[in-house]
């Protein structure tokens, strides 16, 4: 039986003669993203805003003047409503009681509720969620610091292990893969909460593990191939692990792409960022980390100690 490959042997794709296109790609969408998520903002979740959040589900895409009307008269605060993955599901947000116990918010649930199933007697309510302001504060500190935290300690990590070059290509690539998630949920007003930082958290992850095999890659081959020109090099670096980094995204997508269909409303934002992060994380794997290299002036020879003893072939020479 014959094996599938979704790269074919021996691949000698030009990706460095690109790199100007995509830096300029690169630039204009990160700065889209940075000026979407200036602009519009993103829709903070109840974890981080604080509040009552409360899921309705009807049978057919509601009025929200409507339902804005009928729950405003209860007296229980401005409510903040918009559709939650798709145009059935409503989140109803609203202030907390003054009287923030359990008890107290049990009640507002219980009476907006109760004057949401009078108008649509057939409304569902999956869930609610409260979280105080002192809570959610705290929140976006502790995820604010932990998605700069592992940037940074990735990027140095990379410093260290390789050369100076590497960090920076590192920090600039993985920024970007962030920059580009946050603006894709600027632009679609998905809902941005916990789950979606614990997102961020494993698109970083993913996308350092992706350029670390390129990076390894890179160096074996300047020392193994120390009068190559840079390009070349990169070029036959980024090849040669293609089939891995193809088929690494491939199977994680097939993955990704069930939860998404199958998972239901409440992992759709979750999902949504992973396969938006597994995409841009390995265009900016090859595209970006790598090409910039050349950039920051890295030349072929002996990065960390030690020689080869290796020469290169003919055939790879040429390149």
């Amino acid at each position: 039986m014959r094996l599938l490959k979704l790269v074919p042997d021996n691949t000698n794709l030009p990706f460095v003669s690109l790199r100007h296109w995509a830096f300029g790609i690169t630039a204009v969408l990160t700065l889209a993203a940075i000026a979407l998520v200036g602009i519009r903002g993103l829709n903070l979740g109840v974890d981080f805003v604080g509040g009552l959040m409360i899921e309705a589900k009807f049978d057919r895409p509601p009025p929200l003047d409507k339902v804005r009307a009928t729950i405003d008269r209860l007296g229980v605060g401005e409510g903040s409503l918009q559709t939650f993955g798709d145009p059935k599901t409503v989140s109803i947000r609203l202030p907390l009681p003054e009287s923030a116990d359990e008890g107290a918010t049990n009640k507002v649930v219980q009476r907006v509720q109760n004057a949401l199933k009078q108008v649509y007697p057939t409304i569902q309510f999956s869930r609610y969620d409260t979280v105080s302001g002192k809570v959610s504060g705290e929140l976006i500190q502790n995820g604010l610091l932990a998605v700069v935290l592992a940037v940074f300690g990735i990027a140095v990590f990379s410093w260290l292990r390789y050369e100076w070059q590497f960090g920076v290509s590192t920090f600039v690539a993985i920024m970007h893969d962030v920059l580009m998630t946050m603006g894709f949920f600027a632009l679609t007003r998905l809902e941005f909460d916990l789950n979606i930082v614990a997102a961020v958290l494993t698109i970083i992850g993913y996308s350092i593990n992706d350029k670390i095999v390129i990076d390894d890659r890179i160096r074996e081959n300047m020392r193994k191939y120390r009068q190559m020109d840079m390009r070349s090099l990169i070029d036959l670096s980024v090849n040669e692990t293609l089939p891995r980094t193809v088929m690494t995204s491939v199977t994680i997508l097939l993955a990704l792409g069930a939860l998404l269909i199958f998972g239901g409303h409440v992992l759709r934002g979750f999902t949504a960022a992973m396969i938006l992060g597994i995409v841009i994380g390995t265009y900016s794997s090859i595209y970006v980390s790598s090409s910039l290299l050349i950039t920051l002036g890295l030349r072929p020879g002996v990065p960390l100690g030690g020689q080869s003893d290796e020469k290169p072939s003919g055939n790879v020479a040429k390149r």
